[in-house]
């Protein structure tokens, strides 16, 4: 499949809608600091939902409410580059699998059924995936070191947290085996191809389950014009 665009500072997403989302159809998956999330040009709070506003009123940390707006937006941009529509043309909602309930769960298009959504946020961290068929996406801090390797051993493949932890640096492959699980938990199936890597630039780990060929990373939103210096009086 072919990328979206890669820059997180591109211009306004066309406003033509692509006929179908079959196979050939483009997947985007952008990963960017919160800070460049919230100052980019196209995104604004104003964009979520009232149901959304409604669990973000009941985060009490400013950081992390930022992270989890930050993360909303952003898969609002991805969708938007995906279908051709703006970012308020496109609502994501959310269903638990378990109690059948809207609001929490996994979230999708509902206007857009072949495609699949997904989002993630961590301490300053956002990322975000849309594209045809199942995908995930996990976003860690660099320093970030998953445990302890109790809790791991019952989350995560015994064999595979044994061969990290046996590696010549078990904290980075620990973390990276962490989000790889965790996109594909997200994807919500094995059966799709894995990518992961590192975003130095952010000090960012991730991973992405799904959407072959997306691109994998964007640039910082572009700095505004400075005003021109209107010439000097004699």
């Amino acid at each position: 499949m072919s990328s979206g665009p890669g820059r997180l500072g591109a211009g306004p997403a066309a406003t033509r809608r692509p006929p179908s989302y079959g196979e050939g159809a483009a997947a985007v998956a952008l990963v960017a600091t919160t800070a460049e999330v919230l100052a980019h040009p196209e995104l604004d709070e104003d964009l979520l939902a009232p149901w959304e506003r409604q669990r973000l009123a009941g985060i009490r940390v400013p950081a992390r409410r930022d992270d989890v707006v930050a993360a909303r937006l952003l898969l609002r941009l991805c969708a938007s580059r995906v279908t051709g529509l703006p970012p308020r043309g496109v609502a994501p909602a959310q269903r638990c699998p378990g109690c059948g309930r809207d609001g929490h769960g996994r979230p999708y298009l509902p206007d857009h059924p072949g495609l699949g959504v997904s989002y993630s946020h961590a301490d300053g961290l956002a990322a975000a995936v849309v594209g045809p068929g199942p995908v995930g996406i996990d976003v860690e801090p660099l320093t970030r070191r998953p445990g302890p390797v109790s809790v791991l051993r019952r989350l995560l493949p015994h064999d595979e947290v044994d061969a990290a932890r046996a590696g010549p640096d078990p904290g980075p492959a620990l973390l990276r085996l962490w989000v790889r699980r965790e996109a594909l938990f997200k994807a919500g199936t094995d059966g799709v191809r894995l990518t992961e890597w590192t975003d130095r630039g952010r000090a960012a780990v991730v991973a992405l389950a799904g959407a072959d060929g997306a691109r994998r990373a964007l640039s910082p939103a572009p700095a505004p014009s400075p005003a021109p210096t209107p010439p000097s009086g004699r």
